[in-house]
């Protein structure tokens, strides 16, 4: 996390990301200690593998001149 903030409000303390605040504990250590918690778990996460895009296989088509269910007269 590279842009955060422990505030004081009151006697609590308020772990802000950026502008907006995330957690409320009443202690400051414990703040950070969960700051640094979640970075290491961030940091952690293995991005998922970039599949290709594929083109779909082409679907069998019907010939649009047949009606299926009609029989043929001859």
């Amino acid at each position: 996390m590279k842009n955060y903030s422990i505030i004081r409000v009151g006697n609590e303390y308020v772990v802000q990301a950026g502008e907006k605040s995330v957690l409320k504990v009443a202690s400051r250590r414990r703040a950070a200690r969960l700051v640094t918690n979640a970075a290491e778990l961030l940091d952690s996460q293995v991005a998922p593998p970039i599949t290709p895009v594929t083109e779909p296989e082409p679907s069998p088509t019907r010939d649009p001149g047949i009606i299926p269910g009609l029989r043929d007269p001859t």
